[in-house]
């Protein structure tokens, strides 16, 4: 099985070649890496909670209007939180379907995964069906829970032109806010005790940790409840 990070290397070569069926001038893409290098350096990764730190508690909606708590669903085990950005983005989608293929490894470690984004719940309960999710997407307004662990940035006025004029992707009717601030891509393992036990968070959307990164914590994790 090829490795998550290989296959959005082999995708991302792909799409800044230029050729069909992508077609994307390079001036796109050195506008993409321009926002990227303005975000790593920031230093906003380094601002977000971190392995020790105590999670925010949060209750989203799931697509169809249901709560979850996250109270709720540490009192079962561990919880694996991802970040999502939106339906729109082809790295966060090849995400969630590495993080679905290890589904039933993470709960046969006693831990239940959720994914949290901006997008409206429409949004959300589209990019499930779409990749075949066996976890639900909530739905964070405003990106608060997502500033909550220290993620929420605002995307620079010229990529804010560039997603709303060239790509006709208008964040605020997406994510039915008018904010324009995204979650950077983040991965967190919180422990029964509201402890965040892992935690990886990339200014770069283009990397993203392997799904089976999270076991080697959660095994701990079961093991420490054994003990």
């Amino acid at each position: 099985m090829m490795a998550l990070q290989d296959k959005l290397d082999a995708f991302r070569t792909n799409l800044e070649a230029g050729g069909p069926p992508h077609n994307v001038p390079a001036w796109i893409h050195e506008t993409m890496h321009r926002a990227t290098d303005e975000l790593i350096a920031s230093g906003a990764a380094g601002r977000a909670l971190k392995a020790g730190d105590r999670a925010p508690a949060f209750v989203l909606p799931d697509p169809d209007g249901n709560p979850v708590s996250s109270a709720q669903l540490l009192e079962a085990g561990p919880l694996v939180v991802t970040f999502y950005r939106g339906v729109w983005c082809p790295y966060c989608n090849f995400d969630l379907q590495a993080l679905q293929e290890v589904l039933p490894q993470l709960v046969g470690e006693d831990a239940r995964l959720v994914a949290v984004s901006p997008q409206l719940p429409v949004n959300c309960r589209r990019a499930q069906r779409e990749n075949k999710l066996g976890f639900p997407i909530l739905s964070d307004a405003g990106n608060e829970v997502a500033a909550a662990f220290g993620l929420r940035f605002r995307l620079p006025d010229y990529l804010i032109e560039l997603y709303r004029d060239v790509f006709k992707n208008d964040l605020t009717q997406v994510n039915g806010d008018q904010s324009w601030t995204l979650p950077m891509p983040a991965r967190f393992v919180i422990g029964m005790d509201g402890i965040i036990a892992y935690a990886e968070v990339n200014p770069d959307y283009t990397r993203r940790p392997d799904p089976s990164d999270l076991l080697p914590t959660l095994e701990k994790l079961k093991r420490l409840r054994a003990a």
